[in-house]
């Protein structure tokens, strides 16, 4: 039999019906036919084949209904976690992708007659986290295989094996500042003038030796001492060739040695620093209790640039805010929120960045570079002074919190 004409009535059905998704009131679930138009669907209730299926369907109704609710409740899932794993997604996003399938279930046939039914139950199943948003539900698929389970739980030992770690390191590094401490206050010496004490006695130089020894000695004051001295001692050593003296040679060295030390114990918390930065960084920032501004235009002028405390964290990227001036509890995403920087001298909370978690005082604020000075007040490192923290990585904390 050949092909249907172009433009024939014969050939807008084939095409029709070759598109696929049809109207959702000319489908019977029982016996699994889609008719084109209400006419063609009069006539197949009429038929003796779907008089069969529905005598079949009246002795045992609730099987038939459980097993199409189950049907649809897997395929729904099954799709949920194939396509987008443990991310949170719109609801209704994943309706239609799933009912594009030619041979889906559809939700008619199932004990839920809307998706918000349907979602409300996974949430009560706990087969799914659910949350109403002002778009709609929101679900975040629960994964439960064990190889998932087994991958989690090794994340957290190896997250709390690199905080055992880190706070090994921050009691080394407290044990090497007070050593440090220790040694400066130690290391005290005192001078006093060179007295000869036998003016018969000869001395013998060996010119050669001191003029090596004058050389070594004036690279190391070239280098150490700063560019308001370097004249100074150009001058000296132009005028006098005799070199400095065994006083000066003591206090360079002295000084030399007190730079030394303390470079390196710079440089050791330089590295720790730099440390915690790459393991404290996160794309995430809420904590309870500091005040944050709400940023959404989408919430209205009530809300909108107004203030409120966080007073608890949901999956980490959403919290509870309760608004200072109306005292309304709101749900919000972390995007809809910013950080609000105090009065220089109110203590603040670190939400991110090398100190996350500590508490400091805020210092200086630079409103070009948007950034500010803050001083830690908690931890090992108390009183350390820290400079260019970005606006991000502090905040405000709530006067009933402290």
């Amino acid at each position: 039999m050949g092909k249907h004409e172009v433009g024939t009535p014969k050939y807008i059905a084939n095409k029709i019906k070759a598109k696929g998704l049809q109207k959702l009131r000319w489908y019977c679930q029982m016996c699994q036919k889609q008719c084109r138009d209400e006419n063609g669907f009069k006539c197949h209730m009429m038929s003796e084949s779907h008089q069969r299926q529905l005598l079949l369907f009246a002795d045992n109704a609730d099987k038939y209904i459980d097993e199409f609710s189950k049907e649809f409740e897997e395929g729904y899932l099954e799709l949920l976690k194939r396509q987008f794993g443990t991310k949170r997604v719109h609801a209704n996003r994943v309706y239609q992708d799933y009912i594009s399938e030619r041979h889906h279930l559809h939700m008619n046939s199932t004990q839920w007659e809307t998706l918000t039914d349907f979602v409300k139950w996974l949430g009560r199943e706990g087969k799914c986290v659910v949350d109403e948003t002002e778009k709609g539900w929101y679900v975040q698929y629960i994964d439960r295989d064990p190889e998932t389970i087994a991958m989690q739980e090794a994340l957290l030992r190896k997250e709390k094996m690199d905080k055992d770690d880190q706070e090994k390191m921050m009691a080394f590094i407290e044990k090497q500042i007070e050593k440090g401490k220790e040694c400066s206050k130690n290391e005290t010496s005192t001078y006093t003038e060179f007295v000869r004490q036998n003016e018969e006695e000869k001395v013998t130089v060996n010119l050669n030796l001191v003029k090596k020894k004058q050389e070594e000695i004036s690279k190391n004051m070239l280098i150490m001492n700063s560019l308001k001295h370097s004249d100074k001692g150009k001058d000296t050593k132009s005028n006098d060739g005799s070199g400095p003296s065994n006083e000066e040679t003591k206090l360079n060295k002295k000084v030399k040695g007190d730079k030394r030390k303390a470079s390196a114990l710079d440089e050791i918390i330089k590295d720790e620093e730099t440390k915690k930065e790459r393991v404290n960084r996160k794309d995430y920032w809420l904590t309870d209790g500091i005040v944050v501004k709400v940023i959404a235009k989408s919430l209205g002028e009530k809300y909108h640039k107004k203030k409120g405390v966080v007073i608890k964290v949901h999956d980490k990227y959403a919290a509870t805010v309760s608004m200072l001036d109306t005292g309304h509890k709101l749900k919000l995403d972390q995007a809809h929120l910013e950080t609000v920087i105090p009065a220089i001298g109110r203590q603040i909370q670190v939400v991110n960045g090398a100190y996350r978690g500590s508490l400091a005082v805020l210092k200086e604020l630079d409103e070009k570079n948007f950034c500010v000075s803050v001083e830690i007040s908690s931890g090992p490192l108390k009183g350390r002074v820290v400079d260019k923290v970005q606006y991000e990585d502090i905040c405000k904390i709530h006067l009933k919190d402290l």
